[in-house]
């Protein structure tokens, strides 16, 4: 896949932060990239050579990067409608 491919799978499963270009996770909606671990509230950042997954664990904020060529797949996770 391409990453302007990939760009759009985020982009579903995110929404725009007002006055940043980091996008979060769509309430509902999880995310796990290359079969790792499973990001529920996660801020998401495109960048032009990475993606960055950012996350709160109590007083720590913990960033995880990927280089968009070394992305394998990525799972979108969310409820299904009634």
């Amino acid at each position: 896949m391409t990453r302007a491919t990939w760009e759009k799978v985020f982009e579903y499963a995110s929404m725009p932060v007002h006055g940043t270009l980091s996008r979060k996770l769509r309430k509902g909606i999880k995310i796990q990239v290359n079969e790792g671990r499973i990001y529920e509230m996660a801020t998401v950042f495109l960048g032009e050579d990475f993606l960055r997954l950012s996350e709160t664990k109590g007083k720590e904020m913990i960033n995880t990067y990927y280089a968009w060529e070394q992305l394998v797949c990525v799972r979108t996770i969310g409820d299904t409608e009634s």
